[in-house]
């Protein structure tokens, strides 16, 4: 009989920063004594977890550090005993906390990420650093891009469409959003003039306590009367910022896909795909300019459900 196929192993982790003094940045790697390497931060998922949840709960257990989660890096695939093992790495800014040595590492050293390069065991532990030390395209994200949670069926809702509220899944939905956005620090909430928009965000403005404010650009009817007033309103949440933090906004399906191609991005993970995708619950992490934007989509924050064949920059 043909051997069954091994089990993809899959694993979350963090490739640390902080700025040095003197300019530039630095990097930590972690020592592990049960196998006697310097590597990146990194673990398997938890029942339930998606993979960003991961990466962050493992490097807070490894490292006891605070981090903001940046944009996505580097996936690495390679093998071990159980079978192919694939990690998906974000760039993280660390914010806080403090290391104290445990059972899975027993040191933590911040380094220059060239000497991190020479230090660390792993040849695919150098790729996502080679990615941390990129200066063409920011480590930190400005702007999420949420595509309101499920609502049910336009055609079956009475009332006038902008009152239309989530469902039971968009409720859901909407919960699961605010598990995981709140790492990359939002400091902005901001929605279309729509129930089911203001609906999506408002467990997040709960576990956030911030305020969700209009924002009647980004919504569908808005954004076809006036595309330039939504592109510009975009664009100034796309600027840097001084301090780690994200603005998130909540759209419409016949909005996001629009505003995203006007910005430069380009969808090429279908065949026949015209328009970058934005499916309800999804979300879009972006950072830079226009034309030169990272654009990262999470089509669904609940497991084995985000593996997009759109990500990366472009």
């Amino acid at each position: 009989m043909p051997a069954e196929p091994q089990r993809l192993v899959r694993a979350a982790g963090g490739a640390l920063w902080r700025p040095a003094d003197g300019g530039g940045i630095e990097t930590a790697l972690v020592h592990r004594p049960r196998y006697d390497d310097w590597s990146l931060p990194k673990g398997k998922p938890d029942a339930g977890e998606h993979l960003l949840q991961t990466a962050v709960r493992e490097v807070a257990e490894e490292t006891g550090l605070e981090v903001v989660v940046g944009r996505r890096s580097v996936r690495t695939e390679y093998e071990v005993l159980e079978g192919p093992k694939r990690v998906d790495y974000w760039l993280m800014r660390v914010v806080g906390g403090d290391f104290e040595p445990n059972d899975e590492v027993d040191e933590l050293r911040w380094l220059p990420v060239e000497e991190a390069c020479g230090l660390v065991s792993h040849a695919h532990d150098r790729a996502v650093l080679a990615d941390l030390a990129r200066t063409d395209v920011p480590r930190e994200p400005t702007l999420l891009l949420v595509r309101h949670a499920k609502a049910g069926s336009k055609s079956d809702w009475d009332g006038p469409d902008e009152l239309r509220p989530l469902d039971g899944k968009g409720r859901r939905q909407a919960a699961r959003l605010a598990e995981v956005l709140p790492s990359f620090c939002p400091v902005e909430l901001l929605t279309a003039e729509r129930v089911r928009c203001r609906e999506t965000l408002a467990p997040l403005a709960e576990r956030t306590g911030l305020h969700v404010r209009p924002l009647p650009e980004l919504g569908e009817e808005e954004y076809a009367a006036d595309p330039q007033a939504a592109l510009t309103a975009v664009e100034r949440l796309l600027a840097p910022r001084e301090r780690p933090g994200v603005a998130v906004v909540c759209s419409q399906g016949g909005a996001i896909p629009s505003v995203l191609a006007a910005l430069g991005v380009r969808f090429a993970g279908v065949a026949g795909a015209l328009h970058p995708p934005a499916a309800k619950g999804s979300t879009w992490v972006l950072a830079g300019c226009p034309g030169a934007l990272s654009a990262d989509y999470h089509h669904d924050f609940w497991p084995d459900t985000d593996d997009p064949a759109f990500t990366g920059l472009r």
